[in-house]
């Protein structure tokens, strides 16, 4: 795969698992190639964390050119919020519509059925306050459960007001 910006890479992320979670060592997500040892991250992580969507990261192939990300070089500030999906028993339908409210936020997110889970990419344009009030609302319905796989200070500051 291509694009203008450059091409795209596979990054790779050693996981830290703790109580069986999660269920792998190792997440590989989509990067832009920067032509520098570097990537743009181009998806949002479903497990991995302290990383966002559009993060730029150091990467260091190994011995059989699998590119591992090192230290985040550039921050988006974008934020990564991770939900398990419980109305609708985490059905596609119900994560599609989790997915569809938060698009009316501006905010992108991806599905994936295995876990009943919803991954999202908040941008910094986002309203927060308003994104964050639908996720405490989600919460407090017990329509899902919520993790922040990444934050920003803009974040914690909307969360404070």
């Amino acid at each position: 795969m291509t694009n203008p910006e450059g091409p795209y890479v596979k990054v790779h992320f050693r996981l830290e698992i703790e109580d069986d979670w999660p269920p792998a060592s190792v997440e590989s997500l989509w990067g832009i190639d920067q032509g520098d040892g570097t990537a743009r991250i181009d998806n949002i992580p479903w497990f991995v964390r302290g990383i966002a969507c559009g993060d730029i990261v150091a990467t260091e192939p190994d011995e059989e050119g699998v590119r591992w990300a090192g230290e985040v070089v550039r921050r988006s500030e974008n934020c990564t919020i991770r939900l398990i999906v419980f109305r609708g028993g985490g059905s596609g339908a119900a994560r599609q519509s989790v997915i569809n409210a938060f698009r009316e936020l501006d905010v992108d997110g991806e599905g994936i059925e295995r876990f009943g889970m919803v991954a999202l990419a908040v941008p910094l344009t986002a309203d927060l306050t308003k994104v964050q009030r639908l996720l405490k609302h989600g919460v407090a319905k017990e329509w899902w459960a919520m993790e922040e796989g990444y934050i920003t200070a803009k974040w914690r500051a909307a969360s404070a007001g």
